[in-house]
């Protein structure tokens, strides 16, 4: 009796299966993944355009009266001041610890808010 020999497995085939095997992506994979980015981008960019923070998305709540960021309540206090306020009276009525405070000061400076009157010393722009 002749010994049967088994069917043949295409190349293809045994190329499909060691991809799936060992979890190797395919070009169908990447094209995938590529179009999930181009989602993202785009999501990111419709955000920036609205403004940081804006919508449901930014942290703030959908609905009524807007909350006051740590932001708003910093510059509120030195807008109090027109001959200009220092860092410890800042920190004492916001009640924010000195590295949050120091980093609100430099972001309302860097976007031109506040201006450094002398060191420690900021008055509204």
């Amino acid at each position: 009796m002749a010994k049967r020999r088994g069917k043949q497995v295409s190349f293809d085939a045994m190329v499909k299966f060691f991809m799936q095997y060992y979890n190797i992506p395919t070009k169908k994979d990447f094209d995938r993944l590529m179009d999930k980015m181009d989602l993202l981008e785009q999501l990111i960019k419709a955000s920036v355009k609205r403004g940081r923070g804006a919508g449901p998305a930014g942290g703030r709540p959908s609905g009524g009266k807007s909350a006051t960021t740590a932001t708003d309540m910093a510059l509120e206090v030195i807008k109090r001041f027109r001959k200009g306020v220092g860092f410890a009276e800042i920190q004492a009525r916001t009640g924010f610890g000195e590295k949050k405070l120091r980093n609100i000061i430099f972001r309302l400076n860097k976007e031109g808010r506040i201006v450094r009157k002398s060191r420690g010393v900021y008055i509204a722009a």
